[in-house]
């Protein structure tokens, strides 16, 4: 039986404790880890998320394989099958929670069978680690069109002790069945994460702990938006906000080294304690437009930064800090806004965020250059001095609490675009297009972050 979600965010509910599967928690540590006394009790972090967009299949995705063995028709969507989405939180916990999306849906969406288990390898799972997920205590949930739903907590035995260091940087295996066929689907399309499918027609499958149901891979993620670990209380919630850049694309394919993944590694390093990172980029997205956005009037770039400032960030759990950038498709030729509109949409989304989420730090980073881009809507020199323009904004205005100078960490000054060896492709190993910097790019500006704007001196 499938119990039906609100459009808002679904009431969670007691853990599941009724699960088949058990898993010895001494595989990856020997006990829990204690509670201090008179320590507050642990709350729920945003450990890991994503920015939704669609219907599918408009956006754009990198290395993506051919789907049409998996979706053949769009219109319909998924059809009673099993999806495996692989995803890296990057805070563990003892209890988990899933938000499930029909932001962009048309229909119903009807999930049972959903599962989270620890991923070995492809679409394999560690044995005993599969867990099954409930929604108010049934084993399904129907989502409206434009809705949303959270699950009840589900017991993650093999993260009893979530500060064992052999969790940090595993993934966790996402499976979740469609009933019927689920009609346009909410996504994210550019994951640079591969994730698997069942055959259309081939039901539930997310119990099964092997990869012999899965045969089709996808570089997307489907409906699934965000999931949160019971983590210590005070535990810093870091969201980078912004387009492409943040997104990652030309980053490494599977390889977490888009500027958010070097800055949760850089975090854990250097703080001690659980640090959580979550990415809210969507590639091609802008701050002033599309002024209409929805399922019968799509557009590649997702909704603009203001329409989705609410699901993709406020809406999240412990959110303590924000990077945010964004302004360089605004002034391509797709989006021609004017710099006004920009810094007045940056001003309208800070004061949003610091009245949604009292105490947050919005960190302000300027834009990379695209000078000489390949790209036809880009590279070209009006949007360059907006682009140039509006750095001087970010830099001195006071808007925001502290600035992450990108440009600075990536621009050859002599040429006044990206520096010669953050261009090339980092996944298909292409020329690259001078508007995306590649990893070493993404390293470099992670690196140029001053941690002390995110944790405090």
């Amino acid at each position: 039986m499938l119990l039906a979600a609100s459009a808002g965010p679904a009431g969670a509910t007691g853990p599941d404790t009724s699960a088949p599967n058990t898993f010895a928690p001494d595989t990856f540590a020997q006990v829990t880890a204690p509670t201090t006394p008179g320590a507050a009790a642990p709350r729920w972090a945003t450990s890991w998320a994503t920015s939704v967009q669609g219907p599918y299949p408009t956006g754009n995705p990198s290395a993506q394989p051919d789907q049409r063995f998996a979706f053949p028709e769009p219109a319909e969507g998924a059809r009673d099958q099993t999806l495996r989405l692989v995803l890296r939180p990057t805070v563990w916990g003892p209890q988990a929670r899933l938000r499930f999306s029909n932001a962009f849906g048309t229909r119903p969406l009807a999930l049972d069978g959903v599962h989270a288990g620890l991923q070995l390898g492809g679409a394999s799972l560690v044995p005993g680690s599969n867990r099954l997920v409930r929604f108010g205590g049934r084993e399904g949930v129907t989502i409206p069109p434009g809705g949303q739903a959270w699950s009840d907590p589900v017991d993650l035995p093999f993260a009893a002790n979530p500060a064992a260091p052999l969790l940090a940087g595993r993934k966790l295996a996402v499976s979740f069945h469609v009933v019927g066929a689920s009609g346009p689907m909410t996504w994210h399309a550019k994951a640079l994460q591969t994730s698997y499918a069942t055959a259309p027609g081939a039901g539930a499958r997310g119990a099964e702990e092997g990869e012999q149901s899965f045969p089709f891979s996808t570089a997307s993620w489907f409906f699934l938006d965000a999931v949160d670990m019971m983590a210590p209380a005070g535990t810093p919630v870091i969201v980078g906000f912004g387009d492409s850049i943040t997104d990652g694309t030309a980053s490494t394919m599977n390889g977490d080294d888009r500027w958010p993944d070097v800055l949760w590694r850089r975090l854990l390093a250097h703080a001690g304690r659980p640090v959580a990172v979550v990415n809210a980029g969507i590639g091609g997205n802008q701050m002033a437009g599309p002024a209409n956005y929805g399922p019968s009037s799509p557009f590649p770039g997702g909704p603009s930064a203001l329409m989705r400032l609410e699901r993709d960030v406020i809406s999240l759990s412990g959110v303590t800090a924000v990077i945010w950038l964004e302004g360089i498709n605004d002034f391509s030729r797709n989006g021609n806004a004017t710099l006004e509109a920009v810094r007045s949409g940056m001003q309208q989304g800070v004061k949003r965020l610091r009245e949604g989420i009292p105490g947050v730090r919005v960190i302000g980073a300027t834009v990379t250059s695209a000078l000489g881009s390949s790209s036809a809507a880009h590279g070209h020199a009006e949007q360059d001095e907006k682009r140039r323009a509006l750095n001087d904004f970010i830099r001195d205005s006071g808007t925001f609490d502290g600035v992450a100078d990108f440009d600075a960490a990536v621009l050859d000054e002599a040429s006044g675009g990206l520096r010669a060896e953050m261009v090339p492709e980092s996944t298909t190993g292409g020329p690259g297009d001078k508007l995306h910097p590649n990893r070493a790019g993404y390293l470099a500006m992670a690196n140029s972050i001053d941690l002390r704007m995110l944790l405090g001196r």
